[in-house]
């Protein structure tokens, strides 16, 4: 594949941007080195990159699209709120008609929506913290909820930020999160948690335990619905867990990749930032471009789409087909031990491992590397309602190939000779040259 043209444009990109991109985990570190495809344009499951390369995408932009790329019914609607203007001084019509779409579809009291879900999370425990008068947030060991101060601050890459009362507790461990409560009894505002993962489901009783210890301990329990919702239902992972949170955070697939996002859960919470209170207010969420008409016409869209199909349902099913076939392929070639597809049908991510059997950066690069060579883009096997059963064989030929070149690197000791340039790095991490981080990097 040529990538020059690509290739300048990501130079440009740096000197420009930092980082190169504007979210970390679409840097050019997260991809082989000399093959970072700048992309032009997308339609279902295939993008096309300004030098012309053609790839089935999966990942489909951090998991914010699941009805596929350029999806005509939303942008159908967005076409038709655009001669009559995008922002306004008062509120309108459309926002009150997408407010009544969330509540029916999510079963919260109240909504208020943003633009990404970084500012809906901060605002969830901001107004748990003001409810309960307390300072010490619980969050889930899991990867990722928020770019600001109080979660950042526990990560790798907390240069410049303020310290934070924030501690952590482990999924599935109801002991680690008794003993967070013992530990700062009485202090504890939210417990923040992602439901379920790509990578875990919640044990037996696990939630309804976490929902019963914020009970006792009168603690604001927080759902992050980013990722589970639209993805594992509609109406998210509460609704296929049947566990309801006090607040619920939203973004990513609500809009199909326009940017939208949504604080939602118990009136007397979210009342806190409204005007019906006695009680101080809250500064909960305040958007210039929160509710302009593009975005919430996209999301009344994808509600109508969920409502009219089953694209959980498409997601599953092919999603299921892609883990089968890689999986049975990596099984016919022996190194099914180093190459596995795991996680829920609709999320999948694929590990990628040594001959030793420990996670490897080097490897995963490598496996990247012959998925690009053959047209499949992506850090994960995330799919979309739009992936067909043709774009599901494609994936699983082309993986096929890529194993066979994986499986040489196997029997020979390692990448090299097989692999140019720098393995692909964590995108949360403490340096930014990889020279810097010393052992082999861990990973999926």
């Amino acid at each position: 594949m040529d990538f020059r043209k690509s290739l300048e444009l990501q130079e440009r990109l740096h000197r420009l941007v930092p980082g190169g991109a504007h979210t970390y985990a679409r840097g050019a570190d997260q991809y082989p080195e000399g093959m970072t495809p700048v992309l032009a344009r997308g339609k279902g499951a295939r993008v096309w990159d300004v030098d012309g390369n053609s790839y089935l995408e999966y990942g489909m932009g951090l998991r914010s699209v699941t009805l596929g790329h350029a999806y005509e019914p939303v942008l159908d609607a967005v076409r038709a709120v655009l001669p009559d203007g995008l922002s306004f001084t008062r509120p309108t019509e459309l926002e009150l008609a997408a407010a009544e779409d969330f509540v029916e579809l999510t079963g919260a009291e109240m909504v208020k929506f943003g633009k990404n879900g970084s500012d809906a999370t901060t605002a969830a425990v901001k107004l748990a913290r003001a409810a309960t008068g307390r300072d010490v947030v619980a969050v889930c060991d899991q990867p990722f909820y928020s770019v600001d101060d109080w979660f950042i601050c526990t990560t790798e890459m907390d240069a410049g930020t303020s310290a934070q009362r924030t501690v952590r507790f482990r999924y599935n461990d109801l002991d680690s999160l008794r003993r967070v409560f013992t530990e700062h009894s009485g202090r504890i505002a939210a417990v923040v948690l992602e439901a379920a993962t790509a990578l875990a489901e919640p044990g037996t009783g696990f939630l309804k335990g976490v929902r019963d210890l914020c009970d006792a301990n009168h603690t604001v329990l927080v759902f992050d619905e980013m990722i589970t919702g639209f993805r594992w239902a509609a109406g998210g992972a509460q609704a296929v867990y049947g566990i309801r949170p006090d607040l619920s955070c939203w973004g990513k697939a609500m809009g199909n990749g326009f940017p939208v996002s949504a604080l939602a859960g118990r009136r007397d919470l979210m009342e806190l930032g409204g005007l019906r209170t006695d009680q101080p207010r809250v500064f909960l969420m305040s958007s210039t471009h929160g509710p302009e008409t593009v975005s919430l016409a996209a999301f009344r869209a994808v509600v109508r789409a969920y409502r009219e199909g089953d694209p959980v349902g498409r997601m599953e099913r092919a999603g299921r087909l892609l883990a089968d076939g890689v999986n049975s392929a990596a099984a016919e070639l022996g190194i099914a031990e180093c190459v596995s597809v795991i996680g829920r049908p609709s999320c999948l991510v694929f590990a990628t491992k040594d001959a030793a059997g420990i996670p490897s950066q080097a490897f995963r690069t490598l496996f990247l590397r012959e998925m690009l060579t053959r047209g499949v883009l992506g850090q994960s096997f995330v799919i979309s309602a739009a992936h067909t059963d043709a774009d599901v064989e494609h994936t699983v030929e082309a993986a096929h190939a890529a194993m066979l070149v994986y499986r040489k690197a196997l029997e020979s000791g390692g990448v090299e000779g097989f692999l140019r340039g720098r393995p692909v790095a964590p995108a949360l991490r403490r340096y930014a040259s990889p020279r810097q981080l010393g052992p082999p990097f861990e990973g999926l």
